[in-house]
This record gives structure tokens, C-alpha cells and sequence, in this order.
């Protein structure tokens, strides 16, 4: 008989949790089933672990503006790839209200601590709102939505003594988890902290799909290059700022606008053919990658600029409310398992915090017109009726004055994008690839951003128990062994440390990665000629020199 431990995962209804790792799909790719029970009840009860403050993003700001298409897709009319309303014209303006933020800190937390930032667009167009939720980095940590609980609880305080920014706890889960690897090399290095919201990309970071009129989809990233330029700080440079403020991102922010130094984005989007593409080395749909450049060229689409600040910071920032499940006609979802488990967790988040008629809030609500049968609940303060319905029916389908359905014209098309097959299944994707696209990340590094790379990690990795520090640093050479050699000697872990770990239990490597880990340490550096990746663009250092401290007799005059 099979020893089950004492200390075996369960549900809180008591069942086993036998695969902590992976959501329910049909395939290792997806898409993912609706009974997800245990992804289900782990995820709503994490949406609602804090009151009224966000459990992630806590800490951030909004500013509004418009966005503005080019009607083209770079040389291209855009009709042959998405039918969506808001980029056939050029010159036409879509109102946009966007919040920057910070991820793991509270909300009077520093803005430059090493965090991503959060960049999330909301588009009010013609046929509704648009959210595109995303970040500065471009790739995200895991690859998987089940995780995102785990992920959050190891960057949040400690849960005994309340303890915050415990590297241990980071590393503990990173290390335990190879696909973080990319992120990681981004975060660590001057990236992590951008010199203010106005000064750093943002990327949509899941794959969506557009749909033009005919039906026919593509695979589709977004990302935001901003007309200012890249800025970024150091660990010293963002000590010395946070020595006196820790709101210098807003208050840069909302400085600018009010001057009239309105920041400008150009909006670019990389298009792919929607099917699982086995020629590459990575799944499309995976988070943790990005796709090169050099393949699918970014073209841009529109721009974004932002010229007016909140009247009140409480009702238009901290009121606000996104969601990846909002799109409109012309946009649509992937199976991107990320994509998936955060179109039920961003909507069920707000509807816990805000209530479940935060959509009725102005900074929310749609311009378009809205007719729902939904009523009543907390705060609920008109009905949604649409004009000359009889308001004694709220129920659909009904011949005495209901609203009805919206008729079908020729762009409406049940079924869309390719045929899917499969078991139903508990795994994960099949081409991982965890360590390529970092080591080509650092590779494609500035000198000083990797100094400061290997200064940050060397930094966190030194406060960590030493079997942490080896599966880190056996990590590192696998992504690159000047990385790993690097850290390694920093924190005194030597190749002879770790060259016998091998894999992680719950890896499953290629031929090439197994060739590396055979040939760990002497693997040499990997080949980037001609590799465009996408968000390598130069980033200007910020220098920021403490200010001296006041003696208390200067402060008393």
C-alpha cells in the first residue's frame, strides 16, 4: 500500500490535490474546462483575501488620455486582420483610462521597489469596454493561472511573524519552479525598477487572438513602446530616492500631466498564424516566452497619449477595475492558460472588492449603451434598462418587451480559429523550454545592466538557506554559465557544488537541455546574431544621488 504523507495537499472540502501544477484542458495546450473545481475554489478564495485593498497591484495610478489608430497594420490594412472598431479609421479616438502599479506591496508601499509594474488600459469604445491588462516586462513568471495563489503568497509577508520581503521565501518557490527563470533575469536587472511609469514598456503579456470580418483568426501580443524613451534605476539609485519619498512615480506622473508634458505610447502588435506552431522551440501561448522579432516583426497600429489626471484619486484610481475577459467584437481569447484562470479571477476580484455592481461606477461603466437583466445586489443604484423595454421583464427570451438577443449579420461566426482535439488532462505544455530565452535575455544585456543583474541576485541569494543558493546557481548555468559562474562565485557556490544535482523531479527537458546539463558550466555562451527580443530596446540609467540629512538643528530653524 502507497504511504500518503501527513502533510499531502487537500482542497478545504478535504479532496486530495493530486496535480497542484496544471489547470484542466483538453490537451496539454488547452482549452481549459469550466469544472476546474480545486483551480475554482483556490483562486476565489485568494480574490478575496483582502479587504478593501487589492491582494496584488495595491499600490499604483491613473491617469486618462485617448488613444488614436493608424487604421493600418503596419503597411497593411488592418480589416484583413481584425474587424474591431476602434483601429480601422485613422485619426479615430478612443478615451482611454490607464492605472500603472506596482505588484507585491501594499497600497502606501514604496514605487521603486524591485516589483514589475502593472500597465492596464482601459479602452472605452463604441461597442463597449476594452481592458488590456498586462506589464512592463513582457513575460510573465509562471505558465500556468493555479499557480498565481502560490506565486503571490511567496512574495507576500511572511504568514507567522509577518516578516516582508524575505528572499528566502522568493527564491524557495523559484527555485523550485525553472519557467521563472526568464522573468527573473528581467526583473533583477535595472528593468526591475523603471525611473518612473512614464519612462518603461508595457506589454499585454498573454496571447489574444484578433478575428476579422470573414472569421479568420490570428495569434496576436500587444505591446506599448513608450515615445519617452526607456529609464531605469539601480538598487542604489532607487535606495537613494525611496530615502525620502515613496510616491515618486505618481508624483512624476501627475507632475508631468498637469505641466502639460503629456507621455506618449505607440501601440505595436505582433501577429502569428493561430495554430500551435511545432517548428518552434516554444509554445506560443506560454508566458514565460516572448516571440522573436525577427519572426514576427511588432507593427504599430496607434498610439496612446495621456493628458488629464484623476479629480479624485479614490473614486477614478482606487475604484477602478479591470479585466482580461473584457474585450470587444474583433478580439478574442487563446487557450494562454494564464489568459484563462485571469478572466475568471480579475472579474471575481473586483466583484468581491468593489461589489458586484462595480461596473455601475462611473470610471467603469461603458460609453456604450448598456441593457442587461442583471439587478438588484449591493449598491446596485439604477437599472440597466434599455430604451422603451418593459421593465417588468428581466428575463430572456420573452415576447412582451424584453431585451432580445443581438441579430447575427455575416461577422458573426459560431465557430472560429482551428479544430480541437483531445483528452481531458491535467499536464503541462509540452515544449517548456525554460532556460533559452533567458540566456539569450542576458546575452542581449547592456554591460552595466548585467553588473547590476549579478549585484541584485548576489544581493538576495546571499540571505538564503545554501539549498536554495545551489538549485539557484545550477539554474543560472543552465541558462548561462558566465551567469551562473558569476552568482556562484558571489555567494560562494561553485560549479563542483551543484553539478550533480540534476533536474528538478518535476522537469521535463529536451535533448538540448539534457546536452547542457551533461555539459554543465562549459556550455559556452549561447548564439544571438541577428536575434531581435522583443523589449531589448536601451535603457537610459537614471543616476540619483542621496540627499545629505538635515541635522535637527537645520530642521528646527
Amino acid at each position: 500500500m502507497t504511504h500518503v504523507p501527513s502533510q499531502t495537499l487537500t482542497t478545504r472540502q478535504g479532496h486530495p490535490v493530486h496535480d497542484n501544477q496544471n489547470t484542466r484542458t483538453i490537451g496539454s495546450r488547452g482549452p481549459a474546462t469550466l469544472e476546474n473545481y480545486a483551480f475554482l475554489e483556490k483562486m476565489s478564495h485568494f480574490d478575496r483575501e483582502r479587504i478593501p485593498e487589492r491582494v496584488v497591484h495595491a499600490r499604483g495610478t491613473t491617469a486618462f488620455g485617448y488613444f488614436e489608430a493608424y487604421g493600418a497594420y503596419g503597411d497593411e490594412p488592418i480589416a484583413k486582420f481584425t474587424r474591431a472598431k476602434l483601429f480601422q479609421e485613422a485619426g479615430k479616438r478612443t478615451d482611454v483610462a490607464v492605472r500603472f502599479s506596482t505588484v507585491a506591496g501594499g497600497r502606501d508601499s514604496s514605487e521603486v521597489a524591485r516589483d514589475p509594474r502593472g500597465f492596464a488600459v482601459k479602452f472605452y469604445t463604441e461597442d463597449g469596454n476594452w481592458d488590456l491588462v498586462g506589464n512592463n516586462l513582457g513575460v510573465f513568471f509562471i505558465r500556468d493561472a493555479i499557480k498565481f495563489p502560490d506565486f503571490i503568497h511567496s512574495q507576500k509577508p511572511d504568514p507567522v511573524n509577518f516578516e516582508a520581503g524575505v528572499a528566502n521565501r522568493a527564491f524557495d518557490f523559484w527555485s523550485q519552479s525553472p519557467e521563472a527563470m526568464h522573468m527573473i533575469t528581467i526583473l533583477f536587472s535595472p528593468r526591475g525598477i523603471p525611473a518612473d511609469y512614464r519612462h518603461q514598456q508595457g506589454f499585454g503579456v498573454n496571447t489574444y487572438k484578433w478575428v476579422n470580418a470573414q472569421g479568420e483568426p490570428v495569434l496576436v501580443k500587444y505591446h506599448w513602446i513608450p515615445k519617452q524613451g526607456v529609464k531605469s534605476l539601480t538598487s542604489e539609485d532607487a535606495a537613494n530616492i525611496q530615502a525620502s519619498t515613496l510616491g515618486s512615480h505618481t508624483k512624476d506622473l501627475y507632475d508631468a500631466i498637469e505641466a502639460g508634458d503629456y507621455p506618449e505610447w505607440e501601440l505595436q502588435v505582433q501577429v502569428m498564424e493561430d495554430h500551435d506552431h511545432p517548428e518552434l522551440d516554444f509554445d506560443p501561448l506560454d508566458d514565460t516566452k516572448v516571440w522573436p522579432e525577427e519572426l514576427f516583426p511588432p507593427k504599430p497600429v496607434g498610439r496612446m497619449v495621456l493628458n488629464r489626471n484623476p479629480e479624485n484619486f479614490f473614486a477614478e484610481n482606487e475604484q477602478i477595475a479591470f479585466g482580461t475577459g473584457v474585450l470587444v467584437d474583433g478580439l478574442d481569447f487563446s487557450d494562454d492558460k494564464m489568459l484563462v484562470g485571469r478572466t475568471f479571477s480579475y472579474s471575481d476580484t473586483q466583484r468581491y472588492r468593489v461589489g458586484p455592481n462595480y461596473l455601475q461606477l462611473p470610471v467603469n461603466s461603458p460609453k456604450a449603451k448598456v441593457a442587461t437583466n442583471q439587478r438588484d445586489g449591493q449598491m446596485a443604484y439604477h437599472v440597466d434598462h434599455a430604451p422603451g423595454q418593459n421593465p417588468h421583464v428581466n428575463y430572456e427570451p420573452s415576447i412582451t418587451g424584453g431585451v432580445q438577443e443581438t441579430p447575427k449579420d455575416e461577422s458573426y461566426h459560431a465557430a472560429v480559429g482551428p479544430e480541437i482535439s483531445g483528452r481531458l488532462t491535467q499536464e503541462r505544455i509540452e515544449r517548456t523550454n525554460d532556460y533559452k530565452q533567458a540566456g539569450e535575455r542576458y546575452q542581449l544585456q547592456e554591460d552595466w545592466e548585467k553588473e547590476e543583474l549579478i549585484a541584485n541576485l548576489v544581493g538576495a541569494l546571499s540571505q538564503c538557506d545554501r539549498p536554495i543558493q545551489e538549485r539557484m546557481v545550477w539554474h543560472f548555468y543552465m541558462i548561462e554559465d558566465e551567469m551562473g559562474r558569476r552568482v556562484g562565485d558571489g555567494i560562494g557556490v561553485s560549479l563542483e557544488d551543484v553539478r550533480d544535482l540534476g533536474p528538478l523531479p518535476t522537469q521535463r527537458l529536451s535533448e538540448d537541455e539534457l546536452q547542457r546539463v551533461a555539459n554543465l558550466g562549459n556550455n559556452g555562451p549561447r548564439d544571438v546574431e541577428g536575434l531581435t527580443m522583443t523589449h531589448c530596446v536601451p535603457t537610459e540609467r537614471v543616476v540619483v544621488e542621496r540627499e545629505p540629512q538635515q541635522s535637527p538643528a537645520m530642521m528646527s530653524n
